[in-house]
C-alpha cells in the first residue's frame, strides 16, 4: 500500500508468443522468464496483489510457485491481435472480485522486461504521491538523428533542425512498455491512460523488451553481467607486463563492468590505465582498498600483484567476493578461487591453479603479426630483457655478437627499470648496427622483423613463439629458470641461469644459428604448431565453472543460514 491506496499488479502472460515460441516459460539465466516480473512485483515495498493473466495452464503453474495469483483470461482475450487494455481491465475486475475491494492503483508490469529493478517500479508508484498525476509510464531516452518518408511526394525528410551530436540532440522519449501504472478509474476496456501523465525514466539496461532473440541475448548478457576489480600495479622495477595483461583481459570483457584499483605510491600504472580511458580508483592501503571494493558492490577481484599474503586473500574472501590471481607463489594463493600461471609450473595437486602457456592471454598487437619467414640471411637480430636487466645480459649478448664480426643489425630494446641505458648510448650509439630504445610500444614489429631474437625466460617467449622467431634464452633468476615451456622442443635453446654463461658460449650459439638455416626452420615450425590465440577463452571457461561452484556453495549456505 501507498499512501493509503491498494496497489494491484497485472503480469500479462499469453501462452501463444509468436516471436521466441514459449517465451514466457524459458530459462533466461536458469530462471523461467516471467519470474522476474513476478519477483520485482513481490519484493516491492508497496504492492499489495500480484496476479498474473494468462491464457495457459503452464504459465498459471509456474506463476502460483513464484507467488503470483492466477487469472485464467478467456479465450476471446487471448489472441494475437487482442490489445492489453481490456485484458487488464478483465484481471482487475476478477481480482476485485474474489477481493471484494477495489484496488486504488493498477500496474501493467511485462513479463518481456525482466531487467526491470524493484526500486523502480517502487520510484513509479511514488509519484502518485502527486494527486494530479493520473498516470506513469517507462520511458528511455531514445534521442538520434531520425528521418521520416512523405508518402504522398514519395521522398524523405529529416526529424530534425540541425545535425548535432547525440549529446547535444534534445530529449526524445521512447515508452519501453515495462511499466504502465494508473488510477483505477481510468482502467477501461479500451484505456489505461488518464489525461494527466508522467514518465519515469529507466536506464537502457532496464528498458530491454524480449520481442526477439536478439533481444534475448542482450538481456541474458545483462543477467550475466559481474562488476570485476582489477587489483594491479607498474613501475619501474616490474615494469609494465602485469597491467598489459591486464588491459588485455578487460579489452575482452564487453559483458562485465571493470574498475582498476591502483596503489596510490605507483603513477605509472594510472598513467598507463588512463591512458586506455579505462575506469580506475586509486588506493592509499589496504582499508581503502577494501572501502572502495564494497562501495562498487564487487562480484570478482583479479589481482596481478605477484605473491599474495594469507591475511590479504582471506580478507577478501570474508568479504565475499570470487578471487582470482595471477602469477601468485604466495601463501595466498591457497586461499584464491582461481589461480592462473601461464609462466611457472605449480604443484599438480594444487586444486585451483591452472598452469601452462593454454593459459596465456596474447596482446591485441599479435593476433594481426603473420608468421614470420624464414630466410637463409640473418640481417636482423633483437636483444630484449624485458623491464629489468639486473645483470646487464644486454650488455653481454652485444659483446658476444660483436665479436663474431655479424655485420648485419642489432635492436635494442630495454624496459623502465634497465639501469645502465646511459651506459649503452654511450658505448654503442657510435655503433651504426646498434640501434637502443626503451619501453616501446609496438614490440611486435621488432620481433616481427627480427631473425634471431635473445631474451629471457618471461612471458616475451610466448609472444615470440607465437610468430615463430629462432630464440635464445638466458634465465634471469631460479624463477625463471622454473618456466618449464622454454625447452628445444617448443623451438627455444634455453642456456639456464644467464649470469653463469660464458662469452664465448654466447659466441658460439650465435654462430651456430646464423649458419645453420635446417635449424632456425625447425625452431620456427615447433613454435608456430603451437597454439596460443584462445588463452582468454580456456582463462574465461576454467572461470566461469569456478565461479558456478561458488555460486552454488554460497546459495547453499545462505539455505542453512535461513533455517
Amino acid at each position: 500500500m501507498f499512501n493509503n491506496n491498494m496497489i494491484l499488479v497485472v503480469i500479462p502472460a499469453r501462452g501463444g508468443s509468436k516471436g521466441i515460441p514459449r517465451k514466457n516459460l524459458r530459462l533466461l539465466d536458469n530462471k523461467p522468464l516471467i519470474s522476474y516480473s513476478i519477483g520485482v512485483a513481490k519484493a516491492s515495498q508497496y504492492v499489495d496483489d500480484v496476479v498474473v493473466t494468462t491464457d495457459d495452464s503452464k504459465i498459471a503453474l509456474i506463476a502460483e510457485k513464484f507467488g503470483a495469483s492466477v487469472i485464467r483470461r478467456s479465450e476471446g482475450l487471448s489472441g494475437d491481435d487482442i490489445l492489453l487494455d481490456p485484458v487488464i481491465h478483465d484481471a482487475m475486475i476478477q481480482k476485485e472480485k474474489l477481493a471484494l475491494d477495489e484496488y486504488d492503483i493498477v500496474i501493467t508490469l511485462q513479463p518481456t522486461s525482466p531487467l526491470i529493478k524493484t526500486a523502480t517500479l517502487d520510484q513509479a508508484i511514488e509519484k502518485f504521491e502527486d494527486f494530479g498525476i493520473d498516470s506513469v509510464i517507462s520511458v528511455v531516452d531514445d534521442r538520434h538523428l531520425s528521418w521520416g518518408y512523405d508518402e504522398n511526394n514519395q521522398r524523405y525528410f529529416p526529424n530534425y533542425i540541425e545535425r548535432l551530436n547525440r549529446d547535444d540532440l534534445p530529449k526524445s522519449y521512447r515508452e519501453t512498455g515495462a511499466i504502465l501504472a494508473t488510477r483505477r478509474s481510468f482502467v477501461k476496456e479500451n484505456s489505461r491512460l488518464g489525461s494527466n501523465i508522467d514518465i519515469i525514466e529507466i536506464s537502457r539496461e532496464e528498458s530491454v523488451n524480449i520481442q526477439t532473440y536478439e533481444d534475448w541475448w542482450r538481456a541474458e548478457n545483462y543477467l550475466k553481467k559481474k562488476r570485476i576489480a582489477i587489483v594491479v600495479n607498474a613501475y619501474d622495477e616490474i615494469g609494465t607486463a602485469h597491467i598489459d595483461r591486464c588491459l588485455a583481459i578487460a579489452s575482452k570483457l564487453v559483458f562485465h563492468e571493470v574498475l582498476f584499483l591502483i596503489d596510490e605510491h605507483y603513477p605509472l600504472g594510472v598513467d598507463i590505465v588512463k591512458g586506455c580511458n579505462y575506469s580506475y580508483r586509486i588506493y592509499e592501503d589496504l582499508g581503502d582498498l577494501f572501502r572502495i571494493l564494497k562501495e562498487y558492490n564487487t562480484h570478482i577481484v583479479i589481482n596481478d600483484i605477484l605473491d599474495t599474503s594469507e591475511e590479504y586473500i582471506s580478507s577478501l574472501k570474508q568479504e565475499g567476493y570470487f578471487v582470482v590471481n595471477f602469477e601468485d607463489l604466495g601463501v595466498g594463493s591457497n586461499l584464491a578461487d582461481v589461480v592462473f600461471d601461464d609462466l611457472y609450473e605449480h604443484d599438480l595437486a594444487e586444486r585451483n591453479v591452472f598452469t601452462g602457456h593454454k593459459y596465456f592471454i596474447l596482446e591485441d598487437e599479435f593476433y594481426y603479426q603473420p608468421a614470420k619467414i624464414i630466410t637463409n640471411e640473418v640481417k636482423r637480430v633483437l636483444i630484449t630483457f624485458g623491464e629489468n636487466d639486473p645483470h646487464n645480459f644486454t650488455e653481454k649478448v652485444i659483446e658476444a655478437i660483436l665479436a663474431t664480426n655479424y655485420d648485419g643489425r642489432i635492436d635494442v630494446v630495454v624496459g623502465l627499470g634497465y639501469d645502465h641505458l646511459e651506459e649503452l648510448i654511450s658505448r654503442y650509439e657510435p655503433n651504426p648496427l646498434i640501434q637502443i630504445y626503451q619501453n616501446v610500444s609496438n614490440i611486435s614489429e621488432f620481433m616481427f622483423k627480427a631473425d634471431i631474437i635473445f631474451t629471457s625466460s618471461s612471458k616475451s617467449i610466448y609472444e615470440i613463439c607465437s610468430i615463430g622467431i629462432p630464440t635464445v634464452c638466458l634465465c634471469k633468476d631460479s624463477r625463471e629458470e622454473s618456466h618449464v615451456f622454454v625447452n628445444r622442443n617448443n623451438g627455444f635453446i634455453n642456456m639456464g641461469l644467464g649470469e653463469f654463461i660464458e662469452k664465448q658460449e654466447l659466441i658460439d650459439i650465435f654462430i651456430n644459428l646464423v649458419n645453420d638455416i635446417e635449424l632456425r626452420r625447425d625452431m620456427h615450425e615447433k613454435m608456430k604448431a603451437i597454439d596460443l590465440r584462445f588463452g582468454f577463452e580456456n582463462m574465461v571457461a576454467v572461470v566461469e565453472e569456478e565461479y558456478r561452484k561458488f555460486e552454488f556453495k554460497k546459495n547453499i549456505d545462505n539455505h542453512v543460514g535461513l533455517q
